[in-house]
This record gives C-alpha cells, structure tokens and sequence, in this order.
C-alpha cells in the first residue's frame, strides 16, 4: 500500500468557466509542484483535454486520472472517473449525444479551448459545456459503473449544483460508495445530517478552475500500488471509490 496525495476534481481552460491559463501542461505542473501524486481532470461534460493531460502528467511524474464533472438532467453535478483514457473517451461520445446543445457565447460564459499534446490550442468546443444534460443522477451511475468506471456526487457541501441542495437530501439510489466535499471541515455536519455517510469514501477536493486553486498535499488515499504502475494506481482508485478496497485517509 502506498499514501497518495490527490486532487480528483479540476478544471482545465476547456470548461467555460475555467481560467484559460488552466491548460492541461500547466495543471500538470501545478500539481507537481503541490506535491500531489494523483491528478483528475474533469472538465464540465467533456473530456477532451485528457489526452493532452495525460501526456503532460507523465512528463511531471503525476498518475493522471481522466474524468468529467457531469451537469444530470436534476441539475446535479457528479464526478465520473475512469480506469483508462479510453474509456473516458468513450463515454465523452456518449454523453455528447446527451447533451442540450446550446452556442457558446465566449463573451459571457468564457472560451472553451481543446488542446493538443503541445500545449496548443486546436480547436474551441462550440456549444455551452456548463448546462444539463437529459442523463438522470441514476443514468449516469448506471453508465459509468458499467464501464468500470466510478460515480460520485460532486461538492455536496455546497449550494450551487450539490446534490444535498438540489435534492434536499442524500438519495438511497443509486447506492453511491463514495461522495465529495470542497471543505473537510463540514464532514460532520454532513455526516450528522446523513448518518450512510459514514459508510461511504470520503473525498476532498478543490473543483479547481484556477491553476492556483488546485489542491495542496493534504488529502491522501492510501492504494494498493504493488507491482508497480500508474495503471495500478488507477484501478486501485477506482476500487476505492466504488466499494472495492483501499483506505482514505483524509
């Protein structure tokens, strides 16, 4: 077992609402130098800045995770994370014939910038990233987990897009292992509140749409990393995240 310091929930330059200094080198490196060990970006309903990302982590030393935070047709933000960039991109094809397609108005929203393995941009994705999908919170579990993947609530310490907020409280179903809060200090309020939080994962992290956002190292994960490689590192995150093993420890 190894202690991993972690940040599995950032944004990069290609969310609207992320600063276009966020590319996906520049997390990279920001991560790096945080002292993180494991890095997710998850842009809002999109992953097409992993590719790039994933070069850039490996440049930098940092186990990449390719993810997405989706907007489910409830309004609720959700953390999806993948074993392997593969299966995130095909789930970003999946989930863009889901999405309401709105234009992108750069001027009020922000750019929405795709790029490519030097740091460049390639293109701009042209319709809005931010708004709700026609996937229910139990669609998208159901999709996820089913690629091997794994599901989560978003920040449900917060207002805005929290699941707690949105639905008033912290549903039965999907039978969800694992949820994530933006401040650790109100873990217990939550877990007062909802006594099955106790039984599940507990993740922290920053929702970074800011490379000076991105989280120290403070929360880590202790993975089962033997042998050796970041694609065990992955799976074994994604075990923890989905019931199967590991510890947090926060």
């Amino acid at each position: 077992m190894g202690k991993y310091f972690c940040d599995l929930h950032i944004h990069s330059c290609l969310s609207p609402c992320g600063d276009d200094e966020s590319t996906p080198a520049n997390i990279a490196g920001m991560a790096a130098i945080n002292g993180l060990n494991i890095a997710a970006l998850t842009d809002h309903n999109t992953s097409k800045n992993c590719p790039a990302f994933f070069r850039h982590a490996k440049t930098h030393g940092i186990v990449p995770v390719a993810g997405m935070e989706l907007t489910t047709s409830e309004d609720v933000h959700v953390i999806c994370l993948f074993r392997t960039l593969e299966d995130a991109m095909e789930f970003d094809s999946f989930v863009d014939s889901h999405r309401i397609k709105v234009k992108n108005r750069p001027e009020i929203f922000g750019r929405q910038m795709i790029m490519n393995g030097d740091d460049e941009c390639c293109g701009e994705e042209e319709h809005l990233l931010i708004n709700a999908t026609d996937l229910s919170i139990e669609d998208a579990w159901n999709e996820v987990t089913a690629r091997g993947g794994a599901c989560y609530p978003a920040h449900i310490d917060r207002p805005s897009n929290g699941m707690v907020e949105i639905l008033g409280t912290f549903p039965d179903t999907p039978e969800f292992t694992c949820y994530e809060l933006n401040d650790k200090e109100s873990d217990e309020e939550y877990r007062k509140r909802f006594p099955k939080l106790r039984d599940l994962v507990k993740v922290v992290s920053s929702d970074a749409h800011y490379i000076w956002k991105i989280a120290e190292a403070d929360f880590s994960l202790e993975l089962d990393d033997e042998p050796y490689s970041s694609q065990k590192v992955r799976d074994s995150l994604i075990d923890l995240l989905s019931g199967k093993g590991g510890r947090a420890d926060g």
